[in-house]
């Protein structure tokens, strides 16, 4: 008989908890007790019920997730989940199973299940993985604190800003700690191309184009000698 295993999700943020519950559908093992928003509910859950996993979120108000690990029964593992690298040699301290850094992906979710229950995921057939993020036509990311929807439709270009990222859509410029490569890799590839190292432009968004750079809302983006070859063969392609 498979077993199974019981979690409670602990963060301040809504959108963050709904990813994660979103990730935890496909596998069949985790049994999701509880979301709660601060320790203090994750405190009355764990008091009252068996639970053997925790996705835990570092910066949290009043009681932060690492006083809070600290302060639990060392059996319950956890799973830290935040949008900051410093914290990492804190949670590792704490012997938590793994470290997630937002926006978490289901690929890097599922390779810290696999390091808590030792064995592969099994996907939950009641749920199917083609529903995963990049068959959609959105993503999310952390700017200010919160977990931002973007659709892929109002994006105009992204620019690397080494470990941070703009993403300029048609209403604003939201600024996230992330590489242009990973944000590439979470793109469809037939909407969006990579011009320069720091650039990633949407096609449907390009005005004109020369052999040296390439115009979008008014804005002139260059295109780097490494990319110009294969970024000229799709453009002279339409």
């Amino acid at each position: 008989m498979e077993k199974t295993y019981n979690c409670i999700l602990v963060d301040d943020e809504i959108t963050a908890r709904e990813i994660l519950e979103s990730h935890l559908q496909k596998v069949s093992t985790i049994n999701v007790l509880a979301s709660c928003k601060n320790a203090i509910e994750a405190f009355a859950v764990i008091n009252t019920k068996k639970v053997d996993l925790i996705f835990l979120d570092i910066n949290m108000p009043e009681i932060n997730g690492l006083s809070f690990a600290k302060s639990i029964n060392k059996d319950i593992k956890v799973i830290f989940t935040t949008a900051y690298r410093e914290y990492a040699a804190d949670g590792f301290d704490l012997q938590a199973v793994d470290y997630l850094l937002k926006p978490i992906s289901f690929k890097r979710f599922s390779q810290a299940i696999t390091k808590f229950t030792g064995e592969k995921i099994i996907e939950n057939k009641e749920t199917s993985y083609e529903i995963q993020l990049s068959k959609n036509d959105f993503i999310f990311v952390r700017s200010d604190r919160k977990m931002i929807k973007i659709d892929f439709q109002d994006i105009f270009y992204i620019e690397s800003l080494s470990d941070y990222i703009k993403i300029h859509t048609t209403e604003k410029t939201i600024v996230t700690r992330e590489t242009i490569s990973n944000i590439e890799a979470k793109l469809p590839n037939k909407d969006f191309i990579r011009v320069h190292r720091s650039y990633l432009i949407a096609l449907t968004k390009i005005e004109s184009f020369t052999n040296e750079y390439i115009e979008i809302n008014k804005i002139s983006i260059p295109i780097s000698r490494s990319y110009k070859k294969g970024v000229l063969e799709i453009l002279e392609g339409y």
